[in-house]
């Protein structure tokens, strides 16, 4: 490049018009996230209450808590980036990060009961 010639500056990225509705965002989140299931249990990871937080922040990326069935769960390696690309897609949304925690350790008592009924649960 010539000395005398100033780079190309990176193209300026709009605002969104108008306010955010965080809460549409938060419900869109969710929603994205109940389109990953498990492939052991014919459940959504949402539903299957997998999912312990879910935060839409002011630069439009998500922060989800998540926990598996197990520490031992063989999808480990899978679910979390599943969830994150699931999020990415919803628009408007910039990033995403899921962050895995073991507290509190989940159990069945975590599942909506939209799926427990799904899995033929009676309590």
């Amino acid at each position: 490049m010539p000395e005398d010639t100033e780079p190309t500056p990176a193209p300026v990225v709009p605002a969104p018009s108008g306010p955010v509705d965080y809460a549409k965002l938060h419900d869109q989140v969710i929603d994205a996230i109940r389109q990953v299931y498990d492939p052991e249990i014919p459940v959504n990871v949402y539903d299957l209450g997998l999912i312990y937080g879910v935060q839409v922040n002011e630069d439009l990326t998500v922060d989800i808590k998540m926990t598996l069935t197990s520490p031992a769960c063989p999808e480990a390696q899978n679910l979390p980036p599943m969830v994150e690309m699931e999020i990415r897609a919803v628009e408007g949304i910039k990033g995403a990060a899921v962050e895995i925690v073991w507290e509190p350790p989940w159990d069945m008592s975590l599942m909506s009961e939209a799926a427990r009924l799904q899995l033929g649960m009676d309590y």
